[in-house]
Formats: structure tokens, sequence, C-alpha cells
């Protein structure tokens, strides 16, 4: 993916610059406590913003807000821990672009570090979602550093993903696949590899109004933020949803906020969501290569049978389902869990099997449809990776040779 990084400081036209047009329509203010309760569901915490509360905070942004002189702010698209991201129509190139909005602190340069190694050492770039542009705002309590993106479709969904085409959904295991590959190979560890970093691709808006965005997107549900005192305005908006009709068959890896070098002693502490975490990493070992396997090989299994392996509504959380589909893990490991609810059940080297909560049984009961042979390949791709020790893991490029995995793609013709 080309880049044209313009690396500016910059605080737009004015910290409230709001686009000029004759029918301005920036979406709806919520008017009922159902339209704010939905708010609250689905966009950040206002407390994200206070200073009072977090000490680095969010860059308050306003719908119809022009960025850097170029980038009109249109919809939203999400929130992290790090970050706002917006859908805004760069007006000097007249497409739709993603802006993601870093908070204060070192997180910006430590993620705009990591892109520049992403951008320069990996050969590969058709399935990682890096940056075009790069400057920053200027806020109250310190530099908020922005990305512009391209514009991407949904990320990856376990309750619809059974929709579409398992041939749509194996295409999508081995691009994403590629894509770690290539990363791996430049000796970078993504750290994130969850469903919300993986992302559909999404069919070009440039030739729409606003007006016709909305009604494919959603019309914008906001509310202006009150409950603290901000030095400029800022709004909490409803993401878009994306409809099916946009959604391309191309997949992609994004969001490197916890991406680092192999080795660097400067990387954002944390982990991916416990589902997608590896029981190595929960008892403090090192991000790795082998880290992103585990948890590239729980998207994987979300992708074929429309259903995460290992679940955290239990008690002792992701790992009692690991230890239940696995067996316990490995006696060293006891008394260095990260977290406060660990139990000694997951280290006993005597307990009994459950034969009917094993990987084999869950993929029988989410893909009776599959035949015998096909889930024999699907299991023994699991198994090659499900695995305790980290040494043991496939790579990602093993795993692309692997007999198995081959065998199930070319019966979906990827």
């Amino acid at each position: 993916m080309a880049q044209s990084a313009s690396k500016t400081v910059s605080i737009g036209v004015s910290p409230q610059a709001i686009a000029k047009d004759d029918m301005i329509d920036f979406g709806d203010f919520a008017s009922t406590e159902d339209e704010e309760i939905e708010l609250d569901e689905f966009a950040e915490p206002w407390e994200k913003y206070d200073r009072q509360v977090t000490p680095s905070v969010f860059y308050p942004i306003c719908l119809g807000e022009i960025l850097n002189e170029r980038y009109l702010i249109e919809h939203k698209l999400g929130s992290g821990g790090f970050s706002t991201v917006w859908m805004a129509l760069d007006l000097q190139e007249n497409k739709d672009v993603a802006v993601k909005v870093l908070r204060t602190g070192d997180c910006g340069g430590i993620e705009l570090r990591i892109q520049d190694e992403i951008v320069q050492s990996v050969q590969d770039r058709s399935h990682l979602v890096t940056y075009s542009d790069t400057f920053t705002l200027i806020g109250n309590h310190g530099n908020h550093r922005v990305m512009v993106f391209p514009l991407m479709g949904p990320c990856l969904d376990r309750y619809t993903v059974t929709n579409l085409a398992i041939s749509t959904r194996m295409s999508a295991a081995k691009q994403l696949l590629k894509a770690l590959e290539a990363l791996h190979n430049a000796g970078i560890v993504h750290r994130d590899l969850s469903e919300r970093n993986c992302l559909w691709g999404m069919a070009p808006l440039h030739n729409l109004s606003r007006t016709a965005k909305y009604e494919l997107l959603t019309r914008p549900l906001k509310i202006t933020i009150q409950d603290i005192e901000l030095w400029k305005p800022g709004e909490l908006v409803r993401p878009i949803r994306v409809p099916e009709t946009l959604r391309t068959e191309d997949f992609y890896l994004a969001d490197f906020s916890l991406a680092m070098k192999v080795g660097d002693p400067v990387a954002q502490p944390g982990e991916p969501p416990l589902c997608f975490c590896s029981p190595e990493r929960l008892h403090g070992e090192a991000p790795s290569f082998a880290c992103d396997m585990w948890s590239y090989m729980v998207n994987f299994v979300e992708l074929y049978q429309g259903g995460r392996p290992f679940h955290d509504g239990y008690i002792g959380g992701v790992l009692t389902t690991i230890t239940a589909r696995l067996g316990p893990l490995p006696e060293q490991w006891k008394g260095s869990y990260i977290y406060d609810d660990g139990l000694d059940s997951w280290y006993d080297q005597n307990r009994t099997p459950d034969t009917n909560n094993t990987l084999a049984s869950e993929l029988a009961r989410y893909r009776p449809d599959a035949d015998p042979a096909e889930r024999e390949l699907v299991l023994s791709i699991m198994q090659k990776v499900f695995l305790y020790s980290p040494e043991e893991r496939l790579t990602a490029t093993q795993l692309l040779a692997d007999p198995s995995f081959k065998a199930l793609m070319a019966r979906y013709g990827c």
C-alpha cells in the first residue's frame, strides 16, 4: 500500500471548525431515554475525556469538524482503549478515510514508530491496514497523534459470520494467516489479534452524498459531552453499521497499537481480550510469534464454526474452558497466573478429561453439516496450534504449508 505520510503539527482550522454547507446535516441528537441508553452502550465512556479520571485523555470531536484543514468528520467508526476512530471525507482526494485520534501520552508515538517499521520492513502489506497520513492535534492536556487509514468494512463478528458462505470465511482465514506471516517475517508481533482487529473490505462511497452515506450506514445518533467541563465541544456518537451489500471479500489485519518488534523494550503494556489470549501470556510470559498464532487459531475457529473455541463466562474465566478442552496446564505455571481468580484445578495433572467438552465435540456441535473427513482436517489444524508449549506450535509459514490446512483450503478454492 503506497504511503504518503506528511508528519505535520496542526490544530486544524480551529478547535470547533465546522464545514460550511448550505444544508448542514451531521446526524441527530438523542431525544429519548432509549436513545441515550443506546449511546451509553455503543459509544466510549465520557470519562475518557476527563483529566480528573484518567491522565491520558481523548480529544473531543464534533461531527462536521475539519481536521488539519483536510479531513471532514462525517461519522463515527468506533473507539478503543487508546483512541477514537472517525469516518472522514478527505477534501483533497475526495475519498472517504478512517481517522484515528489517539489519546494524550506516548501511545501515539509508539504506534507511529511501529507503523513506520511495518511500512519499511514488511514486504507484502496487501492485507495489513497501514497509514497514509499523520499529523498532530494540540489539545488542552497535551498533543494527540492522528493517523489516517483507508476506510475498511466491519470487523469479524461471530454472531453474523455464519451468514456468509464457508468459502468466503475460509478465504478470509487464509488471507489473515498470510498477513500474519508477512508481519512475523519482518520480526513484528501483533499482540492483539482479536476479532475487532480483523476487518472485511468495504466498497468505496466516494461518489455518494453525505445523505446517501447516512442512509447506507445509519444516521449518526449523538449527544454533546456535558458531564465534564471540556476546553472545546465534543460529542459521543453511535458508530456506523455497515450493510452486507457494502462488504467485500477482502480481509485485513489492522490496529498495531500493541504491536512490537521482537526484543524491543519500548512497547505498550497489554494483551488481547481473554478469549484470544494465549495461556502463557496469562502466566506472565513475554509476547511472541507463538502468542499471535494462538490468537490466530481462535479467529480461524470462529470463522469456520461461527463460535469461539474458548469462553470466559465461567468461574475462573477463559482458562476454565481451555483446560476443559485441552487438559491441565503445565504444573510449573502454578502460582504465576496474572489475575486473582486462578483455580488450583487448572494445574491438577490427575483430573479426568470430560469427553463431552473437547475440541472435537464442540466442532461437531457447531458444524454437524460438515462431513467427518472435513472435521478431521479442522481438528488436525487446531491441534497443531492449541498447544501449551509455544515452541511446539506451528508458525504462520508452517501452517500455510501444512497438509491439513492446504487440503481444507483446497476444498473451498482458496
